[in-house]
């Protein structure tokens, strides 16, 4: 079963996948696909208030956090990782339980980054929102860092998330039963 859908004006087909025996999600990967990279981050650049950094979570949201700071000029952006890494010079830390991730993970942020983020305004993007789980600990990254949140942008809002009024995404993504029907 699959769902076609058109994301930036480019036809795509989504593979569904069970959570379980009664709901299937559509399984947008961007991985491999630079056309819809670039398209989607021109499209969310276009909508997107004015910001002084970008921030999104490994690892999908990294394709269109790159790109879109590549198509603003190339632009620094931040990333909060799943683990932390031995060049980080401090790490803030927040615990975040993803739908499409099994079990509890946490995300860290750089001190270094941090640093550069107090006081700035922080645009956070990534590839699909749908429980909000990683949203959300991300902004409490940013707040924790000093960052002021001026934007919270997807590709594509699932579910609940598309009835939220403060994200801003291309297309809604909508959930599935066991017979691949939207619900």
């Amino acid at each position: 079963m699959e769902y076609k859908m058109t994301i930036a004006g480019l036809e795509r087909h989504l593979p569904l996948c069970p959570l379980n025996e009664n709901l299937y999600i559509g399984a947008f990967v961007i991985f491999g696909d630079p056309e819809l990279t670039t398209a989607a981050a021109g499209e969310l650049l276009k909508k997107a208030p004015e910001y002084d950094y970008i921030i999104t979570a490994e690892s999908k949201g990294i394709p269109i956090a790159h790109e879109m700071a590549r198509l603003a000029g190339n632009q620094k952006y931040f990333l909060a990782r799943k683990k932390p890494k031995l060049y980080m010079t401090g790490v803030f830390e927040v615990t975040v339980r993803s739908i499409t991730t099994e079990g509890e993970q946490k995300l860290y942020l750089d001190k270094a980054d941090a640093e550069l983020m107090a006081g700035k305004r922080i645009l956070i993007v990534d590839d699909v929102i749908s429980t909000g789980e990683s949203l959300r600990a991300i902004e409490e990254l940013v707040k924790a860092a000093g960052g002021n949140i001026v934007g919270k942008m997807a590709i594509l809002a699932e579910g609940d998330a598309q009835e939220r009024d403060d994200l801003i995404y291309l297309e809604p993504l909508p959930l599935f039963n066991a017979n691949g029907e939207a619900i």
